[in-house]
């Protein structure tokens, strides 16, 4: 009687070999995944500890994002105040406001004659009183100009200035951004300050990682030794710790992430108080999904590669005796 023919590994179609490849993968995963299942209280300390780490950097690319976005703003509403020659005609004036409005640097002129400018000065400086005793009015015009948005830096609206200062009608110009050239300078260096501490929370990430992943390879290190003695691979049984080094990760990005839209609850409101003082209505900006996938990534990245740089240290030194 003839044997039939047994459907090993080896005789498999390209495709069911694929399948198999999947189907063990998925398995493997899950599988390790229940094994946190099973210690709750250690997993979640180490996915608190991951989350934690994860979300400091990440908070401070928030606050830089948010920052940004602020000075963005302001950067927008800057204006350069134009102040006109004393003896300059009305009819002098409007030919200025009108080749300005011209300039392709340019994106909005306003004027305010000499009248308007008391009336402003008076109502807003509380010596109306005092200035009604004058004979004449001290002010002069002043044309208000708004940089277009390519001109609107701080270095855009210098360069604006000087040119819009060349024009006859203009006796000198203002451009008061000293403040934001500070604050764009503390910009950068948060920056700096959350690629540095990046680093830093990334090699913590790795070596918290990496120690529980070694702790787990301990515990069972019987099991391994078993596994071995009937001809497991290694890559076959350090699966399983790549697998749960990988979830550490992927868990510990959503909570940094809960961590984040927490923050960003609690002190939107603080800070909408704060930009409410200087006229602007912005909220604070969570992660967008594109960053919490990009948050998510990095971190499983950083579990398989903790899990990893562990594995091979620790599995090579378990051999049955």
């Amino acid at each position: 009687m003839s044997k039939q023919p047994q459907l090993t590994r080896s005789k498999l179609p390209l495709s069911g070999q694929i399948v198999m490849f999947f189907i063990r993968h998925l398995q493997q995963a899950m599988a390790s995944l229940g094994e946190l299942w099973r210690n709750p209280i250690s997993s979640f300390m180490t996915m608190g500890v991951l989350g934690v780490s994860l979300s400091l950097p990440a908070a401070l690319q928030v606050i830089v994002k948010n920052a940004e976005t602020i000075t963005q703003s302001w950067n927008s509403a800057a204006e350069i105040s134009l102040f006109v020659d004393e003896g300059r005609s009305e009819r002098s004036i409007q030919s200025l406001v009108a080749r300005l409005k011209v300039y392709s640097e340019v994106a909005e002129v306003s004027y305010i004659n000499r009248d308007q400018a008391l009336e402003e000065f008076q109502r807003l400086s509380g010596f109306g009183d005092a200035l009604s005793y004058l004979d004449t009015n001290p002010l002069p015009a002043v044309v208000m100009v708004t940089p277009s948005v390519k001109y609107s830096s701080p270095n855009g609206a210098k360069q604006l200035l000087r040119k819009l200062e060349q024009e006859p009608e203009v006796s000198f110009g203002r451009l008061d951004i000293e403040w934001l050239e500070r604050l764009q300078a503390v910009v950068r260096l948060l920056e700096r300050t959350v690629f540095a501490i990046s680093v830093l929370l990334i090699l913590a990430v790795v070596l918290v990682i990496g120690n529980t992943v070694r702790l787990a390879i301990m515990n069972r290190r019987t099991e391994i030794e078993v596994m071995k003695l009937v001809g497991a691979t290694d890559a076959f049984i350090q699966r399983p710790f790549l697998y749960t080094g990988i979830w550490f990760g992927i868990i510990g990005g959503i909570l940094a992430w809960v961590i984040i839209n927490l923050l960003v609850w609690y002190l939107d409101s603080a800070l909408g108080e704060l930009l409410g003082l200087y006229g602007s209505q912005l909220h604070m900006q969570s992660l967008t999904l594109a960053e919490l996938g990009q948050l998510v990534l990095l971190a499983s990245f950083l579990g398989w590669l903790g899990s990893y740089l562990s594995v091979r240290q620790h599995l090579r030194a378990i051999e049955p005796s």
